[in-house]
């Protein structure tokens, strides 16, 4: 499994003094330093984490393919028009959640837009994954839109018990995903103890990790909370 870092927190504490410590760039310089696979940013409609001018920022200097996280709206299929990311992942936005409350319903999108949004990016050569939950009729409705990629949510194993059947339902939907020849991704609310949970590794393609990542940097460094993330997905 390849390690992709979502690095949208540094951004917010930065944003809590309006000014420009931490340094995203030197975030970026670290995450080149411990050879991160994917970098992951979220352009939010209320920008509150990065900005549309911190987006220009990395693209220009990270040589780390940059994952761009988004909702299906039209400023930002403009946007991802512009910047040319190496990834987008669809993301459910609302403007009142603290964090992603769960996976994309595919029902309801804008199929209009996702046909814009996919046009654009068989031209650029951009992989478009969906954020899905982890049950078959999401996975099997992605691969019928014209998705290359599904993001499984594992956001249900970020909890003090855990069940057994939660852990068994993600796997066997990362498996099934694999099944249906889409390249899995999983993420959301994973650290060092529940990533032991993802037993169905050789299906998945990434790992995204933002939030505990961030956080324990508080006490052992970013490049050895990283670091240690990938020798526990390596295992």
């Amino acid at each position: 499994m390849k390690l992709g870092v979502n690095i949208d927190h540094i951004a917010t504490l930065r944003n809590a003094r309006g000014q420009n410590n931490p340094n995203l760039l030197r975030a970026l310089k670290v995450c080149h330093d411990a050879k991160v696979d994917t970098l992951t940013v979220h352009l939010r409609e209320d920008r509150r984490h990065i900005k549309d001018q911190d987006l220009l920022e990395l693209k220009k200097n990270s040589k780390i393919p940059i994952n761009l996280e988004m909702a299906l709206t039209d400023e930002m299929i403009q946007i991802a028009n512009k910047i040319n990311p190496d990834f987008i992942c669809l993301v459910p936005e609302k403007r009142n959640e603290i964090t992603t409350e769960g996976g994309l319903n595919l029902n309801k999108i804008s199929y209009p837009r996702l046909k814009k949004l996919l046009k654009i990016s068989q031209k650029k050569n951009i992989q478009v994954s969906a954020f899905i939950n982890p049950t078959k009729k999401m996975i099997t409705l992605a691969k019928i839109l014209g998705f290359d990629t599904v993001e499984i949510h594992t956001g249900p194993l970020d909890k003090k018990i855990i069940k057994k059947n939660i852990i068994n339902k993600i796997n066997e939907m990362i498996e099934y995903a694999h099944s249906k020849k889409l390249i899995v991704n999983v993420g959301h609310g994973l650290n060092f103890n529940n990533i032991k949970y993802i037993k169905k590794r050789r299906y998945v393609d990434t790992v995204h990790v933002g939030h505990f990542i961030i956080s324990e940097a508080i006490f052992i460094s970013l490049i050895k909370t990283i670091k240690t993330f990938r020798g526990l997905i390596k295992k």
